[in-house]
């Protein structure tokens, strides 16, 4: 699967959610449940991306490929990385898929 007949954006950074899914680590959740869980952050870009479905990548593509970056993605929640920087490995990750 690759993601060549779709141009991802960059989303907006998600402020709000990115400060309750470090929380929910912060309490004791685990970084993969915050990532691929209900509300988490792969669910979160799949609203935004949906259009990678014509490239045949699922929902559950997102998940994996999203919990194959989920050190980033905490890095990003605890504000060591950039949105940019940290949504660049997801697309990445999609387009090697």
């Amino acid at each position: 699967m690759t993601t060549a007949t779709v141009h991802l954006h960059v989303p907006d950074e998600p402020i709000a959610e990115r400060e309750q899914w470090r929380a929910a680590v912060l309490a004791g959740a685990p970084v993969a449940h915050v990532v691929d869980g209900a509300d988490g952050v792969a669910e979160w870009l799949w609203l935004r991306w949906r259009a990678i479905e014509v490239d045949g990548i699922s929902l559950d593509d997102l998940r994996v490929v999203s919990l194959g970056a989920r050190r980033e993605l905490w890095l990003w929640m605890v504000g060591e990385r950039t949105w940019p920087s940290t949504v660049s490995t997801l697309l990445g990750r999609l387009s090697r898929r």
